[in-house]
């Protein structure tokens, strides 16, 4: 189905500022249909003159649809729908007329308008499915006399409104709870479920003749309403807006709509949602989260305590085979901790990995007998992974990192080991350099490391391997992450590649 955007861009000449127009009365629209009980379809004028494209709709959720079937990119030329021809040549609201039927069913259709600064730039049809009409309630008769309010600010250039909005995803629907104030801001109906949320409140009586801004300040305490501004102009129906109040165990959200028929304030639509529940959740999540960082600073910090203990035992050691094991069994232990200190400060349970992976980098380099004299760098970028994702790879990424370096290159004998001054890593030159590419593509991550060392040894056989590291990684590769290891030679040069490839998480 085209978008919007396309349809206008393909069929019509309208400006950014129209365009924008339109999908503020579209980013309201559900409203007007649930309060008409009707389909309202979106139609824009054919840059010819020749029709009309419809580029968007809207079905009720408090009645049945009048079509079955998306209208969205259909075209429909002059004369075909003359309430559709009617209202946008003569700028107004078109009523007249007998029902259409549609795959026998009879549907009223209503055709208005959309003006913008003086000029007609779109018309909205309200088809209603007259099968669902019975005699109606005065909660349906306040719905409609409401929904016939809003289509003519429509007509008139008065809705949708430019002022300020809310990004609230659980903003109230009509269904949640409806209110009607006057100009004054006096409750002049309240439908079943908004007396219930008010009641939730404290509210023992009706809502009727009630001053709403007046009836939320006496509820609900002053630390837990909005300011008085806020409060007066939404709850008062004054400025096309929400805001969020309650008690310590019950939280609503009010959505007001200025209601301006004839372009002078005739009262409001107020809408009301109880989202207590939402609350709650929303703070366990808060709290959850909360107690999973911690949880992984707590085991940063013991890693780091293992490691620093590791480092104490190397010190006491006279064999220079045991101190090597215990360096890297430190190294292996800091690669996990830098991942947890990571996650706990991320805020999901998921990591930026490239960080780490930089991380990494600087830390093999530099614990490294060739130090500095051999670059690292990164091309190409992880994403985001998983926190169990992250540590495997973390660790896949640090013993193949290590024996590129350690195994790679030797220093020199006229260049020995143990440089520490810039003048002296300078002096002695780069032996090489380690490249780190990676890639996201159809749910699989790539990764290469190349270096331009000595190569593989002689009849070098990755199954059969014996090196701990190359173990370490086989297994992380294959069984933790699900994926594929292989080592070879670098096709331009003497060094020496290995690639990974392992199934990126769903939820990356």
């Amino acid at each position: 189905m085209p978008s919007m955007s396309e349809l206008v861009r393909s069929h019509t000449d309208l400006g950014p500022d129209d365009v924008a127009w339109l999908q503020l009365l579209q980013a309201d629209w559900q409203i007007i249909a649930d309060l008409s009980f009707a389909d309202l379809v979106l139609w824009l004028p054919d840059r010819e003159g020749s029709g009309f494209w419809a580029v968007g709709q809207m079905r009720p959720t408090t009645g049945p649809t009048s079509y079955v079937d998306d209208v969205v990119g259909t075209f429909v030329p002059r004369g075909r729908r003359p309430l559709l021809d009617a209202a946008y040549a003569e700028q107004r609201l078109v009523r007249e007329g007998d029902p259409e039927w549609r795959d026998d069913v009879p549907v009223r259709v209503e055709s208005i308008p959309v003006r913008r600064e003086g000029r007609v730039i779109a018309v909205v049809t309200r088809n209603t499915n007259l099968l669902g009409v019975r005699t109606p309630s005065r909660l349906e008769l306040s719905y409609l006399q409401t929904a016939a309010d809003l289509t003519q600010m429509i007509a008139g250039g008065w809705f949708p409104a430019q002022g300020q909005r809310s990004d609230h995803a659980d903003s109230p629907r009509v269904g949640d709870g409806f209110l009607r104030v006057d100009a004054q801001g006096h409750v002049v109906y309240a439908s079943p479920n908004a007396l219930s949320v008010f009641r939730r409140l404290g509210l023992s009586g009706d809502l009727a003749g009630l001053a709403l801004p007046d009836l939320v300040r006496e509820l609900v305490p002053s630390r837990r309403r909005p300011d008085e501004e806020t409060l007066s102009a939404v709850m008062g129906g004054r400025t096309h807006r929400d805001t969020e109040f309650g008690t310590d165990e019950v939280t609503l959200i009010a959505r007001a709509i200025p209601l301006r028929p004839q372009g002078t304030r005739i009262g409001a639509l107020v809408l009301v949602r109880d989202v207590s529940d939402l609350r709650r959740r929303d703070r366990e999540l808060v709290t959850k989260d909360a107690t999973i960082r911690e949880i992984h600073h707590r085991v940063k910090n013991n890693l780091q305590t293992v490691a620093a203990l590791l480092r104490l035992q190397g010190r006491r050691i006279g064999s220079q085979d045991a101190k090597a094991a215990l360096e890297e069994a430190v190294r292996r232990v800091g690669t996990i901790a830098i991942v947890h200190e990571t996650l706990s400060q991320a805020v999901e349970e998921t990591v930026l990995f490239d960080e780490i992976a930089d991380r990494l980098c600087a830390m093999v380099t530099d614990v490294s007998a060739v130090g500095s004299r051999v670059r690292v760098r990164r091309a190409g970028s992880f994403g985001e992974l998983t926190s169990e994702s992250a540590t495997a790879l973390a660790m896949v990424l640090t013993e193949l990192l290590q024996n590129a370096v350690e195994h790679g290159y030797e220093v020199p004998d006229e260049h020995p080991a143990g440089l520490r001054s810039t003048e002296e890593i300078l002096a002695g030159g780069l032996l090489g350099e380690v490249s780190v590419g990676v890639h996201r593509a159809a749910g699989r991550l790539h990764l290469v490391v190349d270096d331009d060392g000595r190569g593989l040894p002689d009849g070098f056989d990755l199954e059969g391997s014996t090196n701990l590291g190359l173990s370490i990684v086989r297994t992380l590769v294959e069984s933790e992450l699900g994926g594929r290891l292989e080592m070879g030679p670098v096709p331009s040069n003497h060094g020496t590649r290995a690639v990974v490839d392992v199934p990126l998480d769903p939820l990356t």
